[in-house]
């Protein structure tokens, strides 16, 4: 049975992850890496990420026409269906016998809207933990930014995320929620997905894989038009270029020299700035894929001509795209933006030495659009 299976993946996710999570404090043998407990997985299971295939056989496994399972799969991944009470082309006795059995979706706790018409929503999910997602549109393309965790273990100093704590990592349908929970929002189709909401998403990489596997089989979303975002685990990209996914993978650098980047990203320390992109390059030779460089801009900090020449002898002759990001104020840190001729002058540095780059603009900022501070200050 589905629920069977489901119910042993949990078991075996569960046991998967407390083992990645005290791999992941030895070696970075942080305090604000989480000590108890482990990361872990909703105990109940979701039809939501279940493919086509598995729903025919487990329909059939109750008794009904294989067909039921395209239909299931429809009402899921298409029309959305939070609960099998709403599948009305199901024999209400059959649907009656499988109350107990949960989709997965979330519910909308808080949702704001800013005047470019960003969404930023606060979802509810089984255990009453709240993540932020987001809705980007745009005339040809509706992307949404995605959560990977309940709050975030990396604690960099300029993210609200980090300060907030770590909670969880969430499951592969709590993934996919978010995504299908602005489709129907915004009554269009999602072309486009980025894992940068809440979270580093190598430290839930089985999940994250398996939830971009369903996003592109089952929702449709093409791999090419997904990127993921990481700011560095050791070990973890060389894992996830085994997978041969089509994803666009973005490292978080936000400094062009050891030193600095451990002041900005306390877990830097252990995972050297030269080991890193050591493992990117190897990335690029496995999957052929290049990789986006995330570089926030913060005034006075890291946005000096001579370190963008650092940052530029780093990638000279690599697969690679700098995104410029102007730093977005929080309240709980000090960090400001540069001005306009700073931002320039740092990327003339880097056209000038042949570093593909441009910058990068965050969209809904009026509505908190720093990932953690809506939901630290709506929770």
């Amino acid at each position: 049975m589905v629920q069977s299976k489901l119910t042993k993946r949990t078991e075996v996710g569960r046991k998967a992850e407390g083992k990645e999570g005290e791999r992941i404090k030895e070696k970075f043998n942080s305090p604000h890496l989480p000590t108890s407990p482990s990361p872990h997985l909703p105990t109940s299971p979701a039809l939501l990420g279940v493919s086509e295939a598995e729903l025919t056989d487990w329909v059939q496994q109750q008794g009904q026409p294989a067909y039921r399972g395209k239909q299931l799969h429809q009402w899921i991944y298409e029309k959305g269906a939070r609960s099998l009470a709403e599948i009305t082309v199901f024999p209400k006795q059959w649907r009656d016998n499988l109350a107990d059995i949960s989709i997965g979706r979330s519910t909308v706790h808080y949702r704001s809207v800013a005047p470019d018409e960003t969404v930023k929503y606060l979802l509810r999910l089984a255990d009453n933990q709240i993540v932020e997602t987001v809705g980007i549109p745009t005339e040809k393309r509706l992307t949404v930014c995605v959560s990977s965790q309940v709050g975030c273990p990396m604690a960099c100093d300029f993210c609200a995320t980090g300060k907030g704590g770590f909670k969880r990592n969430l499951a592969k349908h709590e993934i996919i929620d978010q995504v299908l929970t602005v489709q129907e929002d915004f009554q269009r189709r999602v072309s486009n997905i980025v894992f940068m909401g809440m979270g580093e998403p190598l430290i839930n990489l089985e999940n994250v894989v398996g939830a971009i596997k369903s996003l592109n089989e089952d929702v449709g979303i093409g791999q090419r038009n997904i990127t993921l975002s990481t700011v560095g685990i050791p070990g973890k990209i060389r894992q996830l270029a085994q997978y041969h996914l089509q994803v666009t993978l973005a490292v978080s650098l936000h400094a062009s020299n050891q030193s600095l980047r451990e002041k900005l990203i306390p877990t830097a320390k252990n995972y050297t700035l030269e080991n890193l992109l050591d493992e990117c390059r190897e990335y690029v030779q496995v999957t052929g894929r290049r990789v986006t460089f995330e570089y926030i801009l913060l005034a006075g900090v890291n946005d000096l001509p001579e370190q963008a020449e650092e940052l530029a002898k780093h990638l000279r002759g690599f697969q690679s795209h700098v995104n410029l990001i102007p730093y977005n104020p929080i309240q709980e840190a000090d960090y400001q933006r540069p001005n306009a001729k700073r931002i320039q002058a740092f990327m003339n540095v880097l056209q000038n030495k042949h570093i593909a780059v441009s910058v990068r603009y965050s969209r809904g900022l009026e509505a908190d659009a720093a990932c953690g501070q809506l939901r630290a200050s709506k929770v």
